[in-house]
């Protein structure tokens, strides 16, 4: 495989290059959440570049948590469906230190026309087919999470309420496994809201109760928008921790 052949600006350093192609090869599903990329001599020989330009490509790469280097064994496409990347974009710790084991109760799933906010943040056109999922999410038999979930249909086809409580494990790994869609980042808005009388039935609190709202966009490869969710987490014995670099 030749580098003159790919349509890639001239301008690039040659390791920004090939990392576009590695990712294009991820995005393409050549290479699928968990499984192995090829080596670094592999790739060297498949873009005609040398070892040391593959491993600063696979080096930003990793840096963005695409892939995950596993020392003696090579180098991986990153899954949630891996115990320490389960809950990567879950940002919710118990006070007390201790880790959260959720349990998922899913209460709707519905095909629904989007509206002009939700097909913005999507990339889709007002009046798209689109999925709304409901979900509480509970730690020790306690709600502690609420949440609304938008999806675009076209990329979900199928998806039904008895096939996500069949689910045991965390979303993004069953949109790995059962649609082929790697959630690689996210961006979200924080704020504090009070409770109304749905949320308060929802997380067992008291109607004006003060709650967490984080409203999420989430993002496969090639920066496509590919789910919206708004959560609403009770916070009374959990707190939201983020670490800045």
């Amino acid at each position: 495989m030749s580098l003159i052949s790919e349509p890639i600006a001239a301008f690039s350093p040659l390791y920004e290059q090939i990392k576009a192609l590695i990712l294009a090869s991820l995005q393409a599903s050549e290479w699928l959440p968990g499984e192995a990329i090829p080596s670094e001599m592999e790739l060297a020989a498949r873009y005609a570049v040398s070892q040391g330009t593959v491993r600063k490509a696979i080096d930003e790469l990793a840096a963005q948590n695409l892939l995950v280097r596993r020392q003696g064994k090579g180098t991986f496409v990153a899954t949630h469906q891996e115990d320490d990347w389960q809950y990567r974009f879950l940002r919710l710790e118990p006070d007390s230190g201790k880790k959260l084991h959720l349990k998922n109760q899913f209460l709707a799933c519905e095909n629904m026309v989007s509206d002009a906010h939700i097909a913005q943040l999507l990339n889709l056109i007002a009046g798209d087919p689109i999925i709304r999922i409901d979900r509480i999410q509970s730690d020790a038999g306690r709600p502690i999470v609420f949440e609304e979930i938008w999806l675009p249909e076209v990329r979900f086809k199928g998806l039904t309420l008895d096939a996500l409580n069949a689910w045991a494990g965390p979303m993004y790994a069953f949109y790995e496994s059962q649609y082929a869609t790697h959630m690689v980042r996210a961006e979200e808005k924080i704020k504090a809201v009070l409770a109304n009388s749905r949320l308060a039935n929802h997380l067992q609190v008291t109607e004006g109760a003060a709650l967490l709202s984080v409203e999420r966009v989430a993002f496969t490869y090639g920066n496509k928008p590919v789910e919206i969710r708004h959560a609403r987490y009770d916070t009374s014995e959990q707190h939201y921790d983020n670490k800045l670099n």
